[in-house]
């Protein structure tokens, strides 16, 4: 089955799609920091989801957490913290098999407010570029959310 490192979790809204879309015999491996948001991830999806591993861990520290994550297929990254695409690419290099592929959702203010979006969305791309990735699209959220994108990227490392 196919394997997808969650990075940033919440509450597991959207990583119940993806649990979905993999269906039983994959694999998420849900990634979150706030313990408390972590609780309500494991109590309302993770417990009715054979598919689904919480891990509660910092995101920018995948070293933490490579004892219970395979190589993964997928990295789907929305942290909304500045350095976002550095914290996915060092994922990758620990967990993303070559030709794996990653989505990064871009939340441009929560990187830095004082440039434009399209400045930002850039810099992303720039990041992932140099650490291995063939950046294959990037789609502007808006209208459904402002300032927002997310960013197709194959792991060519």
């Amino acid at each position: 089955g196919v394997k997808v490192l969650y990075l940033g979790a919440s509450t597991g809204t959207t990583s119940s799609h993806v649990s979905d879309i993999v269906g039983s015999r994959g694999k998420i491996f849900c990634v979150e920091f706030a313990p408390r948001v972590m609780r309500e991830l494991i109590n309302n999806v993770c417990a009715f989801r054979g598919n689904m591993f919480p891990i509660l861990a910092d995101a920018r520290f995948p070293e933490r957490y490579q004892t219970v994550v395979d190589t993964v297929d997928h990295i789907y990254c929305d942290i909304a913290q500045p350095e976002q695409a550095r914290v996915l690419a060092d994922n990758a290099d620990v967990f993303l098999k070559k030709g794996g592929e990653a989505l990064l959702a871009v939340k441009a203010r929560s990187i830095d407010v004082t440039k434009r979006p399209s400045e930002v969305y850039r810099g992303e791309d720039r990041v992932l570029r140099t650490r291995g990735f063939q950046v294959e699209e990037r789609l502007h959220l808006e209208p459904y959310d402002q300032d927002h994108a997310m960013i197709l990227a194959k792991y060519v490392k």
